[in-house]
This record gives C-alpha cells, structure tokens and sequence, in this order.
C-alpha cells in the first residue's frame, strides 16, 4: 500500500477506508454497555484496539493486509467509542480490556494476537498482564504505561485534524452523537492518571511484546519506550522512521509491513 497521509489531509477529509464487505459485524451485552465488534479474514485472530476518541474503522488500512496474511482481523469499538455505548462507569483500561474478554468469549477464542494502538495497546497490555493465557503476543504501538511516559502536548496542524475527524465519526456513529465533549473530558480524566504500572508489574508480564513508536510520536516520549522494552521481559522496540502517533494512516506500508512481521514471527514458533 503506497499511500502517504502524513499531514493526515486524507484522514480529514474522509476517514479510513471502509471496512470490507465481507466484514461480520455484531453486538453484546458486556457490564452496563454494549459493545460492538467486527470480524473478517480467516486464520489465527489478530484483535485489533484502537485508541482514544476514535473507533474500530480507524484500521481501515491495516484489515486487508491482515486477511490477505492468513489472519481472522477482529475490531472492537471500545466502551463509548465508535458504536459502543457506555454506562456511568468511569473509564478504565482495566474494565475495557474485560470487554474485550467478553468479546472473546462470544468469539470461543481461547487466545488471540493484539495489535493495539495509543488507548488500545494499554488495554491490550493489561489485559496480557491479568489473564496471559488468552494473549499471543502484544504489538504495543504508541502508548504509555505510567503517566511519567507522556509528553506535555503541543497543539498542531495534524493532531487537530484527527480530533475533527474523530469529532465527525462520533457524531456519526454514536449512540449520544451530541455528548462529543463530555466523553473527551471523561477518556482524558482516564488519560491523566492510567495506567499506573510500576516496573515490578511490567517485569511480570510474560507475553512476547514489541514495543513501537514513530519517530516523532506527539504524545509519548522516546525514553518510556525504551524503558517498557528493557523491562518487560524478552521484550523488543521498534521505531518507525518519519512518522508519528498516527503511523497506521501516515504510513500504511510501513505500519503493516512491521505489524506482519510481529504476527508472522510468532506465528511460526
């Protein structure tokens, strides 16, 4: 896949290409909301998270590149995000990543590979370190995992225009299409405080792991990658060259190219 987005003018304009025809997409009932989700493809499960204040057709460009691979893509909009809904819980990675047990259990998928992006990897890290026998392995792309790993944030060009876009989808896709800015307040208030991982908690997680992040991620530091690839055991980093917190739309190609690789590798041991 060629395309190159990296002011993410595309992404503004139109979002993330549609999920395919093929898609199945379906619902439950999971702790006061109900959540939706999607599987296409054939193969070994790849659950794919997306991150905050955005929704499962954010992997619009990564879907194919897993079907054509041999993998069965499952897309889960989180709780309030995208289809989802949401009761009066706060949020929680931890009560998020119990949705997407429930989903898998829907699923009869007594394992699965994640592919998790900013909010998403947390939840997907989580919940390998409460129940790792239902994780394959986790592609932790772009996240932090104490709030010392964040950056302060610096408003810009290409971070506005993945919030208008997310602004749009929501205002599309959810239930509660004119409360936009009260769920940004209650995702950020999670935001500032989780996740709240400690390095014994990290040196007890025992899930292959790859820690990713673009070159010029605008919201987490360098060093915490490093950090959560040197402690988490066996553990490996990559950063992506000339990309940011958006690499999977800046730079599909590339984001997939790593992403199989990850798969494959496990895939084969």
């Amino acid at each position: 896949m060629s395309i190159e987005d990296l002011d993410l003018s595309q992404f503004h304009a139109s979002g993330a290409p549609p999920l395919p025809s093929t898609a199945v997409e379906s619902w439950l009932e999971h702790d006061g909301a109900q959540i939706g989700y999607a599987t296409c493809g054939d193969g070994p499960a790849v659950i794919l998270l997306h991150g905050g204040l955005g929704h499962a057709g954010n992997w619009g460009y990564q879907v194919p590149a897993l079907i054509d691979a041999g993998y069965t893509a499952v897309l889960i909009d989180s709780r309030g995000h995208g289809r989802s809904t949401r009761d009066n819980q706060p949020y929680s990675y931890h009560l998020m990543a119990s949705d997407v047990l429930a989903v898998m259990d829907a699923l009869k998928l007594k394992q699965a590979y994640f592919a998790g992006w900013s909010d998403g990897a947390c939840t997907a890290l989580v919940l390998a370190s409460l129940h790792p026998a239902r994780s394959a392995g986790v592609f932790f792309f772009a996240c932090n995992m104490d709030p010392s790993g964040t950056k302060e944030m610096q408003p810009g060009l290409v971070i506005d225009r993945c919030f208008s876009r997310h602004r749009q989808d929501y205002a599309a896709l959810s239930a509660t299409p004119e409360e936009f800015d009260d769920f940004v307040a209650s995702v950020s208030e999670m935001m500032r405080t989780q996740p709240n991982y400690s390095a014994d908690d990290l040196r007890a997680i025992h899930v292959p792991v790859e820690i990713v992040l673009g070159e010029y991620d605008e919201f987490i530091k360098p060093e915490h990658a490093v950090y959560l690839a040197n402690t988490v055991p066996g553990a490996t980093l990559t950063i992506l060259p000339g990309v940011s917190h958006f690499a999977p739309l800046q730079r599909p190609a590339l984001f997939n190219q790593t992403l199989l690789s990850f798969l494959n590798r496990l895939r084969a041991e």
